[in-house]
């Protein structure tokens, strides 16, 4: 399934941004402007990606510089900013909070109309085939099951935005591609931080991290095969 094309009018912006960690550089000068609806970040561990991704919903702080998305900024606003951004860890059961896969979709939509809560649960439960496990223990979930729900948790508020690190690391191939094309399927722009190349490629657009920067960006196969030849 291919991504629909669409151009964000309020773009995800990074000027001139530094990120620091015990005095060690993570992230060096990064400026780049993100108005594609899917963006790939690929690049070799410890290249600064994650410490990118968590920088757009205001997880990590930029040490210099600033960040905005869709025109708010994620220091100064990051309570709106956390409203408009969905974040997916890599791994769900950082994720998941409640017994429940219903009580966990409705702790992402409390202070809600009680009826509203119900039916919106319902709905995003059948579209993450998870309807048959509404109220199991969410800890007998496969793997699989762990990461939709994840998802599911994260796309049952309507977010503008969603950043997604590595969702398809710990999957199977059956359910790796489920969850890629139900990230590539959904309305919200995506920001998608994966090894999985293929995947990167069915982006609109991506970026390459080396060395805490940004040393490649713009149409998928040229940025992925730029990586190749990096790690030849």
């Amino acid at each position: 399934m291919a991504p629909s094309v669409g151009v964000v009018h309020a773009p995800i912006s990074l000027d001139r941004v530094g990120v620091q960690f015990d005095g060690r550089p993570v992230l060096d000068d990064v400026t780049v402007d993100l108005t594609a609806r899917s963006i790939a970040v690929i690049g070799a561990n410890g290249s600064g990606k994650s410490t990118f991704a968590r920088l757009l919903n205001g997880l990590v702080a930029p040490s210099s510089g600033t960040v905005s998305v869709h025109g708010l900024d994620t220091v100064r606003d990051r309570g709106a900013v956390r409203k408009r951004v969905g974040f997916v860890f890599t791994n769900p059961d950082a994720q998941i909070l409640m017994p429940t896969p219903a009580e966990d979709l409705a702790l992402s939509l409390r202070g809600r109309p009680k009826a509203e809560v119900i039916e919106r649960v319902r709905l995003t439960l059948e579209a993450h085939g998870l309807a048959d496990h509404a109220d199991v223990p969410a800890s007998s979930l496969s793997g699989g099951q762990k990461q939709m729900l994840a998802l599911a948790s994260v796309m049952v508020t309507g977010p503008q935005v969603i950043v997604a690190d590595e969702p398809t690391t710990l999957l199977d191939l059956h359910n790796s591609r489920r969850i890629g094309d139900l990230l590539l399927a959904q309305p919200a722009q995506l920001v998608l931080v994966t090894h999985d190349l293929g995947l990167a490629a069915r982006c609109e657009t991506a970026i390459l991290f080396e060395d805490g920067r940004i040393s490649a960006s713009g149409e998928p196969s040229t940025v992925i095969e730029t990586y190749r030849q990096a790690c030849a």
